[in-house]
């Protein structure tokens, strides 16, 4: 590790499960790297609804992450566990991790890092990881969407809505996407949507049904759940697929399993932060080769926001908890 590492460093403690006060700024230990992993000075971390779910007590760690809260970083690499090949100190690179991010340092697998994007900045990078991992893992793996396809996104004026969209309209799928604001849905729209769906005065399942001359949708990602997974079976057409991504609405569901069973319905979901260090190397394997090219070149990327100082997380989680923002919101050191 570089010399130049302090031992200490400020990092997000959750001091309870409450609301966004409970986050405060504490002093830890710097983590040092193990096997595979590096250390990275974290300039930028994005934050997400899991981070939320986490302070409320709903989203434990996984055994061995920290229980600092945070998915996503981006930052300069300063020190390197065993087993490290790739990568060198000052290598600037964004990373999914476990947990973490919300500090000035942060380890992370090697496997999980990729190069910052060429032409983006570190705020920029540090939106990436936890949504496009997600989209891409959902879309193309558990939903296996082709192009051409129906594809209906909810939420999609989130960070991962919108990462989703961008991916589902650069790889061919005519998207639809519901949002809760005008403004919303044309923010939708402009990132590849064909048509952005306000939920507050229209029903989804009309309108996809008049959009598709009655077929339905070939694949749908929600993270509502609750009531919404009825109307998605409803919304699906025959052989289609729902991918079931959060289920902010609650876990439990009425699920009419004779439509599920007459249209011949798929129905998933996935986590990623209890995956493997190497099935997430996987999905970063696919970014890399499907999608840097992309974000480099400016088809698709990160929409940000806002962004937050450090000792300002609660802030931060205060806006998301609102639902007035549309894509990212990222802390910065």
């Amino acid at each position: 590790m570089s010399a130049t590492v302090p031992a200490t460093m400020t990092a997000i403690e959750i001091t309870e499960f409450g609301d966004p006060q409970v986050l405060r700024p504490a002093t830890r230990p710097v983590p040092a790297p193990g096997g595979g992993e590096v250390l990275v000075r974290v300039e930028a971390a994005g934050v997400n609804f899991p981070d939320v779910a986490q302070r409320r007590g709903g989203y434990a760690p996984p055994p061995g992450a920290s229980d600092i809260p945070g998915l996503e970083i981006a930052g300069i690499v300063v020190g390197l566990g065993s087993g490290v090949a790739a990568l060198e100190p000052g290598d600037p690179v964004c990373a999914l991790v476990s947990g973490g991010g919300y500090a000035q340092y942060c380890t992370a697998p090697e496997r999980q890092c990729l190069p910052v994007p060429a032409g983006r900045t570190m705020i920029e990078a540090a939106a990436i990881p936890e949504t496009f991992f997600t989209a891409w893992t959902n879309l193309f793996d558990g939903g296996r969407m082709e192009a051409g396809q129906w594809v209906l996104i909810h939420g999609g004026s989130g960070g991962i809505g919108t990462a989703c969209i961008q991916l589902a309209h650069v790889f061919g799928a005519r998207v639809l996407a519901t949002a809760r604001t005008a403004e919303k849905c044309r923010a939708c729209e402009d990132l590849g949507a064909v048509r952005a769906i306000n939920y507050v005065d229209e029903d989804f399942v009309a309108v996809v049904h008049q959009l598709t001359q009655g077929d339905g949708v070939d694949l749908i990602l929600d993270m509502v759940a609750g009531d919404y997974v009825a109307r998605n079976i409803e919304a699906l057409k025959v052989e289609g697929r729902l991918v079931q991504i959060a289920v902010m609405k609650g876990p439990e569901a009425m699920v009419p399993l004779a439509a599920v069973m007459r249209k011949r319905l798929v129905l998933t979901g996935s986590t990623l932060r209890p995956r493997t260090v190497a099935q997430k190397g996987a999905i970063a394997d696919a970014l890399r080769e499907n999608v840097w090219p992309l974000i480099e070149a400016g088809r698709i990327g990160p929409l940000i926001h806002s962004t937050f100082a450090l000792a300002d997380a609660a802030a931060a989680h205060r806006l998301m908890e609102s639902s007035e923002h549309i894509g990212k919101i990222v802390l910065t050191n």
